[in-house]
């Protein structure tokens, strides 16, 4: 058996009944030798989600912490929302951001986990292009938000330290509406292109995604026709979001960390440093994973199919399990006052 490559495309000749891969560009580029996937069309009815290409035996061990992190992700941000909602101490900004948080984890991990726990349990890859399409909106869309969100959190705590005075009068309820406003609109007007180009690409390659869930990036492989356009509008979605928004939040903590040294007790600078920590443990379980994704695709030519795929889903995954976890730990208001409503109750 010889291998021959096409100077536009990458072919592997083998067997009709296996799904070679070709990596290209640091991206995956899935092919099908299956006539039934390779003729021409335009508009799929249905794609393949095949899971973590080369670990299919594994699926059922794999799925252990996925639905783990499915559910620490249900009951960990629904406790928050409960806990915030109940206590009228929390009724503040940065605790109405946590709710923004909250929820946006919720429908990224709906979004994803339930379809992909389906493939490892039950083997059902089908997925319709509708539906297709809807969960790539999503989570795009919610991914997008949750960034601004952490921004957002951030100019919270730049006005808790720096003007500590001045905090309820800048942050007020309006304010912080209006911010949350603009944040989601920010992400669903950013992400509405990709859904028009994706519906009107002609899918003429293959219907099989070499991924767990529907990503913008896996669809762009499946397109026949010239993506320079889709991929100049990635990367200034990728620099005009993710590069803003990490360029404020370094810019908020500069000034915060200057304000904190300022301070002239240990016990101010332990105060203040307690008042942003969880903040930066959740912008840090955000990032890192997402740079590393990056980092992975972009260099890491060499690695197995299988583990590009695992970093694509633990880039979403990491935070949304880390979230809730973080701040029902480091923060002790919601700690507390989580412990007082159990406590309550009991008497």
């Amino acid at each position: 058996m010889t291998n021959k490559q096409h100077p536009h495309s990458c072919f592997l000749l083998m067997p009709v009944k296996e799904t070679p891969f070709c990596l290209r560009f640091g991206h995956l580029l899935p092919y099908s030798m299956s006539d039934s996937n390779t003729s021409n069309f335009t508009s799929p009815s249905t794609f393949i989600l095949l899971g973590i290409p080369g670990l299919e035996a594994a699926h059922v061990w794999i799925s252990i912490p996925f639905c783990a992190t499915y559910i620490l992700a249900i009951l960990g941000n629904s406790t928050i929302l409960f806990t915030v909602k109940r206590e009228r101490s929390l009724h503040g900004p940065i605790y109405y951001f946590l709710c923004m948080l909250a929820v946006t984890d919720l429908v990224v991990s709906t979004s994803i986990l339930p379809k992909t726990l389906s493939i490892f349990w039950f083997n059902s890859r089908e997925i319709d292009f509708s539906a297709c399409l809807t969960q790539m909106y999503f989570i795009h869309c919610f991914s997008m938000t949750e960034s601004g969100i952490l921004v957002a959190m951030g100019l919270d705590r730049y006005v808790a330290i720096c003007h500590p005075l001045r905090h309820s009068t800048i942050l007020t309820n309006p304010v912080v509406a209006k911010i949350g406003l603009a944040v989601v609109l920010r992400g669903a007007m950013l992400t509405l292109p990709y859904l028009f180009i994706a519906i009107r690409w002609p899918y003429c390659r293959t219907n099989i995604i070499a991924q767990s869930y529907c990503d913008y990036m896996a669809l762009v492989k499946l397109d026949c026709a010239d993506i320079h356009i889709n991929s100049s509008y990635s990367l200034f979605v990728v620099f005009f979001v993710i590069g803003l928004d990490v360029f404020f939040i370094t810019v908020s903590y500069t000034q915060i960390l200057r304000a904190i040294f300022s301070l002239s007790t240990k016990d101010a600078r332990l105060k203040a440093f307690g008042t942003c920590g969880s903040h930066l443990f959740v912008i840090l379980a955000f990032y890192i994973p997402g740079l590393f994704s990056f980092l992975t695709y972009q260099f890491g030519h060499n690695v197995p199919l299988h583990f590009h795929v695992l970093s694509a889903n633990m880039y979403l995954l990491v935070p949304i399990m880390l979230n809730p976890v973080i701040y029902g730990v480091r923060s002790k208001e919601i700690r507390g006052r989580l412990l007082h409503l159990f406590t309550h109750k009991g008497t």
